[in-house]
């Protein structure tokens, strides 16, 4: 399903979901800034450039091309009673014909953590998917020490699947993590492993 011809936007009970837009840059900056020490266990390391304007400008196009092919759908998190911008999260890696699957990435700003964004953002995009883009399964993987992630995952209907070894590179080296989804029509009784 091609995206670009319209706007995409998904509202939830207290933000907005949409792509990236050039004006995002300072307020991205500033949170991500903020949060680095927040942010940086759980994620691939930073670029020399990664807070550059031009790092953005490129994440922007990528966000638009990758809506309008239909491989991805980046959106931010933005608070509608002030406009804040609180985070991101990417379905990512979607993959049609048999699959019909995509992979779940988000990051929330420190200040922003434990209130319930990132769980109201998650059945959004995970609805949004399985009802707008058709797709069956939504996966996902986090670091087995990252509790919170972990817990999020589970109470937005995601299941424990398995582990998966030297999955990718946190923080600046290949790290196991623990595989998760969701699945449209959920058959599967429920998992206690892990």
């Amino acid at each position: 399903m091609l995206l670009a011809k319209r706007k995409l936007r998904i509202e939830t009970e207290r933000m907005t979901l949409r792509p990236p837009i050039h004006s995002d840059f300072r307020p991205w900056v500033a949170l991500r800034s903020a949060s680095i020490d927040h942010l940086t266990p759980w994620e691939p390391s930073w670029s020399v450039d990664h807070l550059s304007r031009k790092a953005f400008t490129n994440r922007v196009y990528w966000a638009q091309r990758s809506i309008g092919s239909g491989s991805a759908l980046p959106l931010f998190l933005v608070r509608r009673k002030d406009e804040m911008l609180m985070g991101a999260i990417t379905l990512d890696n979607i993959r049609r014909g048999p699959a019909q699957a995509g992979t779940l990435g988000y990051w929330t700003g420190e200040q922003f953590a434990r209130q319930g964004y990132m769980r109201e953002a998650i059945l959004s995009v995970v609805h949004f998917a399985f009802t707008r883009l058709d797709l069956s399964r939504i996966e996902a993987a986090c670091l087995p020490e990252n509790v919170p992630s972990r817990g999020l995952l589970e109470t937005c209907g995601f299941k424990y699947e398995g582990v998966a070894q030297s999955y990718l590179q946190i923080d600046g080296r290949w790290r196991t993590h623990v595989l998760y989804a969701a699945l449209r029509m959920d058959r599967r009784g429920r998992t206690d492993a892990g």
